[in-house]
């Protein structure tokens, strides 16, 4: 009797926590012909999340009245806030898609300076690959550092800014924006639909539409500009 209620039980337990699993919503054929880590491609990620993640893409800009996928896009990404909103052009026109939370980051406001100092870089930046086989489920590197970063890095003498700056998924980061795996999936499918060409990535220390950006007196004179530069592209996200 006591056999003939526990295997039903965990039958039930075993079901519930597959019901958490990532590969629950995807047709098993899919994910039968998901290749190992290591050995992924871009189309291979593709093929196994569009059939569930470009949906919700899709109704995302529906809600707003633009075409997926979009002409450009661009990134968001606000430290204090802990939030990176997505934005998409159209028509010479911005406007707002959706906010993510960013779910792990290390560091605090102002800019990288070094490898190794757990900082998140401040600045414009573009993508510049997307990695199917990252440690952190899917992720996308930052042309970190840019032509910005490597002239003061040079000026100053700092032979090693960092490198290796990524957005990417899970809930563990050293330097780069972790926004989770469910997050991740749909910026990453965004990305390759979109072109890495056509998305911008704009990191600053909070919100410059709700205060203006100021620079500590500890943190180098160039910040400044920096961060004038980040207001300056901020006003194009009015909302």
């Amino acid at each position: 009797m006591l056999k003939n209620v526990i295997c039903p039980l965990m039958l039930v337990l075993t079901s519930i926590s597959y019901a958490g699993a990532e590969s629950l919503y995807i047709p098993s054929s899919t994910y039968a012909l998901y290749p190992p880590t290591g050995s992924r491609t871009v189309n291979d990620v593709m093929n196994r999340y569009s059939p569930f993640v470009e949906p919700r893409l899709k109704r995302y800009f529906d809600n707003v009245g633009l075409t997926y996928p979009p002409q450009n896009i661009a990134l968001f990404a606000m430290k204090q806030e802990q939030s990176v909103e997505l934005w998409a052009e159209e028509k010479g026109k911005w406007s707002y898609i959706k906010r993510y939370d960013i779910q792990k980051m290390s560091g605090h406001t102002g800019p990288k300076m070094r490898e190794g100092d757990k900082q998140v870089p401040e600045g414009v930046y573009q993508v510049s690959l997307l990695n199917p086989n990252s440690r952190y489920h899917l992720s996308m590197k930052l042309n970190y550092p840019n032509a910005f970063d490597r002239k003061y890095a040079q000026l100053e003498g700092r032979t090693s800014p960092g490198s290796n700056i990524f957005i990417h998924g899970k809930q563990a980061s050293v330097g780069c924006l972790a926004m989770g795996d469910y997050a991740i999936e749909e910026l990453f499918l965004l990305a390759e639909r979109t072109g890495i060409d056509n998305i911008e990535v704009l990191i600053s220390p909070h919100d410059p539409r709700k205060g203006k950006l100021l620079a500590a007196n500890t943190q180098p004179y160039w910040t400044k500009i920096l961060y004038r530069d980040i207001e300056q592209r901020a006003r194009k996200f009015n909302r």
